[in-house]
């Protein structure tokens, strides 16, 4: 459920998507009836806006990619992973406040 600054990941563009974006790629791990999943989507959709142009930020349906969710641990849901240049820059599992993401932004978009 991807919203205006956000994208769709899916098993099939993840690799294309993220691993070999040349921006930091922040990607929320979420399902539908997941409750702080919902709570966790506006916070989401805000650091999309914020760092538009910097970072990507997609989301991914656990219930529809589970490829993705075994293949990098996702075990509880929501969890926010940052990637940067194929690599886990940090890997956020729960609710957490805007700041944290934006810390973990910062240094990585100043390091770009």
């Amino acid at each position: 459920m991807a919203g205006a600054n956000t994208i769709e990941i899916t098993d099939d563009n993840f690799d294309q998507d993220v691993l070999q974006s040349d921006q930091p790629v922040l990607v929320d791990f979420w399902a539908e009836w997941c409750g702080p999943c919902k709570a966790l989507t506006p916070l989401i959709e805000e650091l999309a806006a914020e760092y538009e142009g910097k970072v990507k930020v997609g989301k991914v349906d656990t219930d529809a990619n589970r490829e993705i969710s075994v293949r990098f641990s996702v075990s509880a849901i929501p969890t926010v992973i940052l990637f940067h240049k194929g690599e886990i820059v940090e890997k956020f599992i729960g609710l957490r406040g805007k700041k944290e993401y934006q810390t973990v932004l910062n240094k990585v978009v100043g390091a770009s």
